[in-house]
């Protein structure tokens, strides 16, 4: 693992402060493959997924829930493609999921203008390979829905996917994970063949996953939840995201999980931040496979709703997990420690702490855990550029120690109501390789991040005037 010198820290922070652009990501490794990285910063075993790259660009025009030049329509498509966005604002689906079924393709949220795209009532599931999507937000909601009644959606997961990549989007008020990476249990006949058969290959970089709801509509009751890594799904890398207010799976391994968990923000979890669970009446006579766990440098930072005494990691079930962890942090609302280590359950279950990472992509930067707040509230979440409300909410939140588990997005204001704008997409101010802006700035950027002030409060800090 390759870490990065306090100097090299301190010029990205400058440069970053200076250009005030997002992407303060990572430099990757050269020389390990001639393939191309999907875009500057692209990290994990999916790094180098073309995404839609080289095929056509197809426009989202509308703001309609279908038909032509709708984002609906974008990606159902056939063939590689880059979805860029002309209009931008909320996208309303009507508690409708999206299935995003044809492979080879990239949603290029960062070509909108501000505001940026929105997906309201809704979630999306990524059920094919290749797939690139960043800069795209997602609240999906309960939407007046009478308590478990049975709309149950993610707003964000992969199912049997693969070569995937979610950077820089923003999920909240999801009914079940706000994003996690699903799909079959035993698909074939061996281990391998497991694996081959659901999620792998999976990168979550710089996203936002707050505010699941708990006693919503969720035909199981409570279910605030932050992300599922569903059994034996392996190559899964969950990198300098926020975790918000979601009351378990901050993240959850289920049995036989890799994962490389680094540099994230888990705030105010309710009852778990990470945890482990092989559960003996979902494998039946499958023989059991270690889940293994790789956590660095991540901060686990209790708040309103946090049980007190939660550990940082949780083993339940009857499976063993092989465990690297170095560099963590985990402290209660008052900053006193936490647990690194607890269970729930009485079971044989068996926490195997190993001296080097089971699982781990070479070449990932790793900050310090003391420099992951700075960096990861500065740049995670849909366009940092260009923040909505409730990111900034959310985000301040974490700074400020406030906020709490929510069972309604009405309690926050509810769905954003933002005015519809529209700019061409000019195909000769892009990288159409990377989706970068050959300019260095993107669409609706402001020169600082802000937080949303009322009319009083920009009144008092215009000093009265």
């Amino acid at each position: 693992m390759k870490r990065r010198s306090k100097l090299g820290l301190l010029l990205g922070a400058v440069v970053l402060a200076s250009s005030g652009l997002s992407a303060a990501q990572p430099k990757p490794v050269s020389g390990v493959s001639a393939a191309p990285i999907a875009f500057p910063g692209a990290v994990g075993w999916a790094a180098k997924t073309p995404g839609g790259r080289g095929g056509r660009i197809i426009r989202v025009t509308t703001l309609a829930s279908d038909g032509p030049g709708s984002f609906k329509a974008a990606i159902e498509a056939k063939g590689p493609r880059i979805v860029v966005f002309e209009v931008a604002g909320v996208i309303d689906l009507g508690r409708q999921g999206l299935k995003i079924t044809e492979p080879y393709l990239t949603i290029a949220g960062q070509t909108a203008p501000s505001p940026g795209i929105t997906l309201i009532r809704t979630g999306i599931d990524i059920a094919t390979h290749d797939v690139i999507m960043r800069h795209i937000r997602v609240r999906t909601g309960v939407d007046g829905q009478p308590h478990l009644s049975g709309w149950e959606a993610d707003a964000l997961s992969t199912v049997a996917a693969s070569n995937v990549i979610i950077d820089h989007c923003t999920f909240g008020w999801a009914i079940d994970e706000n994003m996690s990476a699903s799909g079959p249990r035993f698909t074939g006949k061996t281990p391998e063949e497991w694996r081959k058969g659901t999620s792998h290959d999976i990168t979550f970089s710089y996203n936002i996953a707050a505010e699941g709801l708990a006693n919503a509509s969720h035909p199981k009751g409570e279910h605030s939840k932050g992300t599922l890594l569903h059994d034996n799904a392996t190559n899964i890398l969950i990198y300098r995201n926020i975790y918000a207010h979601n009351k378990e799976r901050n993240p959850l391994l289920k049995g036989g999980v890799h994962a490389e968990v680094v540099n994230n923000i888990i705030y105010d979890p309710g009852e778990r931040g990470i945890h482990y669970n092989l559960m003996a009446l979902e494998w039946g006579e499958h023989p059991y496979q270690d889940g293994q766990l790789t956590a660095i440098g991540n901060v686990l930072r209790g708040g309103v709703s946090t049980a007190p005494g939660m550990p940082f990691l949780m083993l339940g079930g009857d499976g063993d997990l092989r465990y690297f962890g170095k560099d963590n942090i985990a402290v209660d609302k008052w900053g006193a420690a936490l647990p690194m280590f607890g269970r729930y359950g009485e079971t044989r279950a068996k926490l195997i702490e190993e001296k080097a990472p089971p699982t781990a992509w070479d070449g990932l930067d790793i900050l310090p855990s003391r420099d992951v707040e700075t960096h990861v509230l500065w740049h995670a979440g849909a366009r940092p550029w260009d923040r909505d409300a409730d990111d900034l909410r959310v985000l301040f939140f974490v700074a400020e120690g406030r906020g709490e588990i929510i069972d309604d997005e009405k309690l926050v204001g509810g769905y954003p109501q933002f005015k519809p704008t529209k700019a061409p997409f000019v195909e000769a101010d892009w990288n159409l390789d990377t989706m970068e802006p050959k300019s260095g700035r993107y669409p609706g950027q402001k020169e600082a991040i802000a937080e949303h002030l009322s009319d009083r409060d920009k009144m008092m800090r215009q000093g009265g005037q």
